[in-house]
């Protein structure tokens, strides 16, 4: 089959339905359909897993990093990203080794692939080895707070932007893992700390997602800001909007202008501001 020239949402395989209710928000965004296969240039979100043909505004292959915290952890060391100290280790026994040589720090063991905190936990001398864990294992130093929070900052056509913090408010019971989907809400903040903002686009430039779409989320150790990992839309998920309607407006309208950017056509709800289609 020809791909169709137009640009498109491509939403398909098995997780279509996962991401049903987004893409159509999203087409009333950017101003396009949703298709089920793919285009000369089209937003991916969800496929039937063997790489697309065409381009992808948000690459395919920052979709899959950005997934993955073991290919988190390879990109951050690579490109001297500013985050805790993360290890990739290859068996049970070398989780084990590390966490009792480095035992003046607290350790978690991240589930490779999770959301939300799901699978995670904190490392102790009792923790067994957990069934079908994929390998290497992610285990990360864990950066403990006086009260749990995470902030996060966007990025969209190599721009980066927004600045707002993860809290379990009042009456809620606090987790480690500071995710929306366990209670914890956004709040603004105000402006970003400048190291914080480098930080941020190291660790988006090294999953290049920094010149089409991501999010950075870091913590304050201290003495220093460091990224815990990056996220995007596709591949099992997209960043949350659930931010507060100005933020959001600012996220969707800054993403449909740097999608029509990179198609490198006049957008299609000149003349005026952008607009979400009816």
């Amino acid at each position: 089959m020809s791909k169709r020239p137009f640009p498109a949402i491509v939403n398909s395989g098995p997780l279509e339905w996962a991401f049903r209710d987004f893409a159509e928000s999203l087409s009333r965004v950017l101003w396009v359909d949703i298709a089920d296969d793919a285009t000369d240039r089209y937003f991916l979100l969800a496929w039937d897993g063997k790489a697309p043909s065409g381009a992808s505004f948000i690459p395919y292959e920052a979709i899959r990093t950005a997934g993955d915290k073991r290919l988190v952890a390879a990109a951050f060391e690579a490109h001297c990203v500013p985050a805790p100290e993360t290890r990739l280790l290859a068996t049970w026994a070398d989780v084990l080794a590390w966490t009792r040589v480095r035992s003046e720090s607290a350790w978690a063991l991240k589930y490779p692939t999770a959301s939300g905190g799901s699978g995670h936990r904190i490392l102790q001398p009792s923790t067994v080895e957990p069934r079908d864990w994929p390998t290497p294992f992610v285990v990360q130093r864990f950066v403990t707070m006086p009260r749990p929070e995470v902030f996060r900052i966007y990025c969209a056509g190599g721009e980066t932007f927004g600045f707002n913090v993860r809290r379990f408010p009042d009456g809620v019971a606090p987790s480690p893992w500071v995710a929306h989907a366990r209670g914890a809400r956004y709040e603004s903040v105000g402006d970003a700390p400048a190291e914080a903002i480098a930080a941020a686009r190291a660790a988006l430039a090294a999953c290049d997602l920094l010149d089409s779409f991501g999010c950075a989320d870091l913590v304050f150790d201290g003495t220093r800001w460091l990224v815990l990992e990056v996220g995007t839309d596709g591949a099992c998920g997209h960043v949350d909007r659930d931010v507060g309607d100005d933020l959001r407006e600012d996220i969707d309208r800054r993403i449909a202008v740097a999608f029509w950017e990179w198609i490198g056509e006049p957008p299609p709800w000149n003349p005026g501001a952008w607009r979400r289609r009816s």
